[in-house]
């Protein structure tokens, strides 16, 4: 019997990458919903696995984006349950925010490739397939732990990179789904912030045909892992 899957996407270029294979894969069936045009269907406060992606608005811009409210309170739903619940970037925010933690401006943006650093709890988990793999950031906000979640991850810039929130929800404030074909979408769909930022897209894309394809080797077994877990 196929498990059902919903992936709310904030803009068309941040999809699901290297995840979506690996659901379809494991037997999932995939709707996307499409942040401030669907509405969030009843059926996801329940589904086998729900994925927020990320997207270049704060969690606190609520007043300008009032469907991000919803989105909270779905995912407070869902940990509340201990459901299966994956947050990338802005979906890693908004975790933090459904679970009562502080969500701010960082201060400069982390754009790039940089390895992580592992928690002990980290490096016990699925994340342990990330270790010594650069990843790539792409934020320039943050947030604090919440309260009774585990610390699973760091990068140089910041400590809150990834953590785990019972034994089926993981928020990771960094993009392991990523390929660098697709990554061409974020160099178009970005470029004022590149611009604003001062980052070379010629460099940013080399340094992505670098990285990328080990990093989608890498985030394959932390998918397939992390899945397994969730269906259990």
């Amino acid at each position: 019997m196929s498990r059902r899957a919903y992936a709310i996407r904030h803009v068309a270029f941040e999809d699901l990458g290297t995840l979506g294979g690996a659901l379809q894969q494991a037997g999932y069936q995939l709707d996307y919903i499409e942040a401030g045009v669907d509405e969030l269907p009843a059926a996801a406060a329940t589904a086998d696995l729900l994925v927020v992606l990320g997207g270049p608005i704060g969690v606190y811009d609520e007043a300008d984006y009032p469907f991000l409210g919803a989105e909270i309170a779905l995912l407070r739903q869902r940990l509340a349950q201990d459901l299966p619940t994956l947050g990338i970037c802005l979906g890693a925010q908004l975790m933090a925010r459904a679970l009562d933690a502080r969500v701010y401006p960082g201060g400069h943006k982390e754009i790039g490739w940089s390895p992580l650093t592992l928690s002990a709890a980290g490096a016990a988990g699925p994340l342990r397939h990330l270790a010594e793999v650069e990843v790539l950031h792409w934020h320039g906000d943050t947030f604090d732990l919440p309260q009774g979640a585990s610390h699973l991850a760091a990068s140089a810039l910041y400590p809150q990179q990834a953590f785990a929130w019972g034994q089926r929800g993981l928020a990771l404030q960094f993009h392991p789904e990523v390929e660098a074909r697709g990554l061409e979408r974020w160099y178009i769909g970005h470029t004022a912030e590149l611009a604003a930022s001062g980052i070379a897209v010629p460099e940013l894309r080399r340094r992505s045909g670098q990285c990328a394809p080990r990093l989608a080797a890498a985030a394959g077994e932390l998918w397939r892992e992390w899945l397994a877990r969730c269906a259990s």
